[in-house]
């Protein structure tokens, strides 16, 4: 069992859990993930990390409630106990001075990129990052963000805060005004992170997307992670999460994605009634 040392609530529908867990702590990465289940009978998901502290032992994990799992996730508090969690999994993300590194981050993907930003901003390199939302209310971690760029743009889709549009304005201002920019690196929703690709193909700039199929063991042996980049069977949770987003195969990704939707609805539906009869 693993216990909810702190909640925080961060913005309406997303939370932040510090988990007891040293042993993930010690060896965690920048990129790499947990998968965790609330108890025996429960699913489970991949979280990738926020944060950690090696030294206190405590894994850092954001998340947003999109369904039934991690509705139930945000019903627990702090002294709350998880019955797996479960990591690190994945391929931590490359990090190396490449130069100028552009982070872009759509909503809850500000979460994933901020140790990465911190990560590559150590190694020497000149981060830019672009943070997105669809409104202020959304927004969140514009401070831990600050503090590992050398320039932040913030984005809103309704002007509410920052400037008004879609992440993907600044970066192909960035990209037409001639900045030398060697590496981009995205994550955030599938649809945000496939335009972020696209936007940096025609310059020949080399983009790393985060992906997050569908995932169940975590290890590479059931399968539920393929997807296609250049052409080839991957599997996210061992090959990935990284992956080149000019290689990816972004119909089949969110095809995926949508194997389960009236499923999962009806099961978010009936948790929901559950726990308010």
């Amino acid at each position: 069992m693993y216990k909810i040392l702190k909640r925080q609530d961060l913005c309406p529908g997303i939370h932040l859990f510090k988990m007891a867990s040293p042993d993930v702590a010690r060896k965690a990465r920048p990129g790499q993930f947990v998968v965790i289940r609330i108890d025996e009978k429960g699913e489970r998901i991949p979280l990738t990390f926020a944060d950690w502290d090696a030294k206190e032992g405590i894994v850092t994990i954001v998340f947003m409630v999109v369904g039934t799992t991690t509705y139930r996730l945000a019903q627990l508090k702090a002294g709350d106990f998880i019955a797996n969690f479960i990591g690190p999994l994945g391929l931590p993300t490359h990090i190396e001075k490449f130069g100028t590194v552009v982070c872009v981050a759509g909503g809850i993907g500000v979460a994933p990129i901020a140790p990465i930003a911190r990560a590559l901003k150590k190694e020497g390199n000149r981060v830019i990052s672009i943070l997105g939302a669809r409104n202020k209310e959304l927004l969140f971690w514009e401070d831990k963000l600050h503090q590992v760029s050398d320039e932040l743009i913030i984005t809103t889709d309704d002007g509410s805060y920052g400037r008004k549009g879609v992440v993907t304005e600044p970066l192909k201002e960035l990209l037409e005004k001639g900045n030398k920019i060697d590496r981009v690196i995205a994550i955030g929703p599938g649809i945000m992170m496939k335009f972020c690709a696209q936007t940096t193909e025609p310059f020949g700039i080399k983009t790393i997307v985060s992906l997050n199929p569908i995932m169940v063991d975590g290890t590479g042996m059931c399968g539920c992670c393929r997807v296609a980049v250049g052409g080839v069977t991957k599997f996210a949770c061992v090959d990935g999460p990284d992956f080149d987003g000019h290689q990816v195969d972004w119909d089949l990704l969110f095809a995926r994605q949508r194997i389960y939707l009236d499923e999962e609805k009806l099961s978010f539906e009936q948790c929901r009634q559950g726990s308010h009869s």
